[in-house]
């Protein structure tokens, strides 16, 4: 992904100055990144999941343990530990499937599980779209479309997990995150994914029976995309497709 090359560039030049201490910090994931189907499933609809809901694994880190790690760093006690170095960290909790977050939201709530699945390919469909419509039409909102895609993409087939015992810090677990903002709230800057509608839709529709034909229409039809793409009132589809790209995960 873009985003991670220019950050391992930025660390890259970092460690090669001399002038200041430092120390790349490298969380897992925030709690509010995996919370944005919250209220989607408060207003009854289904946690949808990507493949069979264990496909990547996580141990989230909330923003108060990773602040205190962080001024930690700044510590002279800790120069040895943590000064000019790359350090992964990650919450307390053991890791946790998709599907494992969901039962904890389900239950934070006293609802019981209800869940849609789907496919991981969605999403290679969604760029391979994405990609040919750029090429065609080049120009920065598809690009950011694509770049996006495959963000998306990236959130819900890798891993956001630490590997080793002293990469975990904190004590608040994700189950006492749920039970928080059960009673005082998400967070406004939550990202709030659009897994409402995605939840109805396939519900009342499988996937397969939207995705392949706008799929195969779009990639083999060109006067097709011609028309979709030159018509007025998609002048926006760009702004959309990234949206719903972003707002799809977690």
């Amino acid at each position: 992904l873009k985003l991670q090359q220019a950050k391992l560039k930025f660390e890259s030049e970092l460690a090669k100055q001399g002038d200041m201490s430092w120390s790349v910090i490298r969380p897992t994931a925030f709690f509010k990144s995996v919370s944005g189907q919250f209220e989607s499933i408060l207003d009854g609809n289904s946690y949808v999941l990507f493949g069979d809901g264990a496909v990547t694994r996580c141990n989230p880190i909330s923003e108060e343990d990773l602040a205190v790690y962080m001024l930690d760093c700044a510590l002279e006690n800790n120069k040895e530990r943590r000064w000019g170095k790359i350090l992964n960290v990650g919450g307390p909790d053991e890791p946790l499937t998709n599907k494992m977050l969901g039962e904890m939201m389900f239950k934070a709530i006293g609802k019981p599980p209800k869940f849609v699945y789907v496919p991981t390919w969605i999403f290679d469909l969604s760029i391979d779209m994405i990609a040919s419509i750029a090429k065609k039409f080049p120009s920065q909102k598809w690009e950011d479309a694509l770049e996006t895609a495959k963000i998306g993409k990236y959130y819900a087939v890798e891993d956001m997990l630490t590997t080793e015992p002293n990469e975990k810090f904190g004590t608040m677990t994700m189950m006492s995150h749920f039970e928080k903002i059960v009673k005082e709230g998400q967070d406004p800057f939550t990202p709030v994914r659009a897994t409402a509608v995605i939840s109805k839709t396939l519900e009342a529709l499988p996937a397969i029976s939207i995705s392949l034909p706008v799929g195969f229409g779009l990639l083999t039809r060109p006067e097709v995309m011609d028309t979709v793409v030159a018509s007025s009132p998609l002048s926006n589809v760009p702004l959309l497709i990234a949206q719903l790209n972003d707002n799809i995960f977690s």
